[in-house]
């Protein structure tokens, strides 16, 4: 649940967006599942964070978000008691073409196993 009182949500504009942050963000199973559902919601889908069935607590799901956010991987905002989450495509396949693509697909392999 988001909260109220919680600092402002800081996203890098897209020319900050760094290569090495990036992968970073994409190195684990766990931020790697919410990129590969995010990208299966579309271009302009939106998901809250307690949708995805993620096998860890609240506290540490809360981390994988925000480390995915620093990085400029995803987008959040607040809507009411939610935290919705959209993958920055765009922006990522402005500075790194064909990186996201080349993610997802890898990404289906990684969950399923």
């Amino acid at each position: 649940m988001a909260s109220r009182t919680a600092t402002p949500l800081v996203h890098p504009d897209r020319d900050q967006l760094r290569i090495d942050a990036v992968l970073a963000a994409l190195g684990g199973p766990v931020r790697l599942a919410v990129v590969a559902r995010l990208a299966a919601a579309g271009p302009e889908g939106e998901l809250a964070c307690a949708t995805f069935a993620l096998p860890v607590g609240k506290s540490t799901r809360s981390g994988h978000f925000k480390v995915l956010r620093e990085a400029g991987v995803i987008r959040q905002r607040d809507e009411g008691a939610r935290r919705l989450n959209r993958l920055r495509r765009a922006d990522l396949d402005a500075r790194f073409p064909g990186l996201l693509d080349l993610v997802v697909a890898g990404a289906h392999e990684t969950v399923a196993d």
